[in-house]
């Protein structure tokens, strides 16, 4: 995705609710007092099911969502939201990072895909960047298809000696 050397500012937001969907309570914590700190008003969810009832309550201004929640995929977070707030800006942050994953976020609707660990000034240029949202492949890898090239470079690397 490209960034304008000119980032918008929280200031410049009417809504500057933020909901953090994450289940790693220290990280969700930290990221939640970073951003109040630049002027978010900070919402906390721990699950996709406390996520969506957040959302359907209040949908927010912006939001981060973890990709893999205890019990769910983040993925349905960021539809509810899309659904009930077109304009929200969605970040879908993980620690798990791959193409296919990463297209999935931008089609539910995240207008970024950033991998963990990330820092609260990462999450919050990401929140504010200015210019068109990323297009996702029209035809992108499949996960075994990802996995399958993985093992193979792999292979490559030690000279085909498992």
């Amino acid at each position: 995705m490209e960034k304008n050397s000119n980032p918008l500012k929280i200031v410049d937001f009417a809504d500057k609710s933020l909901l953090i969907v994450d289940d790693d309570a220290p990280f969700r914590d930290r990221l939640s007092r970073a951003m109040e700190k630049k002027g978010f008003k900070v919402d906390q969810a721990e699950s996709v099911k406390s996520g969506i009832a957040k959302v359907k309550n209040a949908p927010p201004g912006f939001a981060v969502v973890d990709l893999r929640l205890n019990d769910g995929s983040g993925l349905d977070v960021v539809k509810e939201i899309r659904h009930l707030k077109s304009d929200s800006r969605i970040i879908m942050l993980t620690g798990y990072g791959n193409l296919p994953t990463a297209v999935a976020a931008v089609k539910a609707g995240a207008i970024d895909y950033i991998s963990k660990p990330a820092d609260a000034d990462d999450v919050e240029a990401a929140l504010l960047a200015v210019g068109p949202k990323a297009r996702p492949p029209e035809n992108p890898m499949s996960a075994d298809r990802v996995k399958w090239e993985h093992i193979h470079r792999v292979f490559e690397l030690c000279n085909r000696n498992v």
